[in-house]
């Protein structure tokens, strides 16, 4: 479940982590209805700070509020995959090219250290999914534009459930291999300073990426 309760010093912070992780992990997969006070007996809490949590997470299209104390996981849609895949597609390569032209000796030093990233497995646990998101948030902050980074951390909120759904599909050993290879590639470009090339291979991720699978997935779910 994550950290214990004792390891928070508000309430609705740990409901908050607790609940959504749960939500990007699929343990409450798009569609899942909970009762807010069962769930609040459940995690050791009132349901005053269980609110709190879940209006955060409605304020982010994760859940939706019911009128009778129930709460339900946003379901997940071609429209929303496509959204998302077309502003990542214009924002990401963005903020490489930023990053490639404006990186310090501290960008570097972080880019490095979150350079163990590797492809999501099937069933990526907490840790995979913060470790992928950590190596691009490292790219991100590293074109020192704070309303971009913002936007882009945004984002990555909603595009985690789009990866998980497109997981379900197996990735073969090549198509793993490919992603292992562009974060290698665009981490040397920004470190090297090669603005086009970081951009560039930024696009090329988005566009083979696991929001694109699950855009298809969602689309061809949808009746005729």
């Amino acid at each position: 479940m994550g950290e214990p309760l004792r390891d928070y010093a508000v309430k609705s912070d740990f409901a908050y982590d607790v609940v959504r992780g749960r939500i990007l992990t699929t343990a409450y997969p798009p569609g899942t209805t909970f009762n807010q006070a069962a769930l609040a007996a459940e995690l050791g809490i009132s349901t005053t700070p269980l609110r709190e949590a879940l209006r955060r997470l409605a304020a982010e299209n994760l859940v939706t509020l019911g009128a009778h104390r129930d709460a339900q996981v946003t379901r997940l849609t071609s429209e929303e995959a496509r959204d998302l895949l077309e502003i990542r597609l214009a924002l990401d390569p963005l903020a490489a090219g930023l990053a490639a032209s404006r990186r310090t000796h501290e960008d570097i030093a972080a880019i490095r250290a979150r350079s163990a990233v590797e492809a999501l497995p099937a069933a990526p646990t907490i840790a995979q999914l913060i470790s992928h998101r950590r190596f691009h948030q490292a790219i991100y902050r590293a074109s020192h534009n704070d309303l971009l980074i913002e936007t882009l951390d945004t984002l990555w909120d909603k595009a985690d459930r789009y990866r998980m759904a497109a997981l379900t599909v197996h990735r073969t050993a090549a198509e793993t291999a490919q992603k292992d290879a562009e974060h290698h590639e665009l981490m040397s470009c920004v470190i090297s300073g090669d603005a086009d090339g970081a951009a560039e291979v930024m696009r090329r991720h988005i566009q083979s990426s696991l929001g694109v699978r699950a855009a298809r997935l969602l689309a061809d779910q949808q009746p005729t």
